[in-house]
């Protein structure tokens, strides 16, 4: 049972990974689009944004 929990686990992470990845490549985008218009708010926003996104992938790649 336990080697089938683990097995489920692991196709989640690896269908999320692509997914996390895409998510990540947007973030940063807006947070260039957020820059070049000097928008601190919105900058601040996507870095919160990439950070929770980051461990996010920390963790699925553990």
């Amino acid at each position: 049972m336990k080697q089938v929990i683990q097995s489920l686990q692991r196709n989640e992470a690896e269908k999320r990974i692509p997914v996390l990845r895409m998510e990540i490549d947007y973030e940063l985008a807006t947070l260039h689009d957020a820059m070049t218009a000097s928008d601190k708010d919105e900058m601040k926003r996507c870095k919160g944004k990439l950070e929770l996104l980051r461990q996010e992938m920390i963790r699925l790649e553990a």
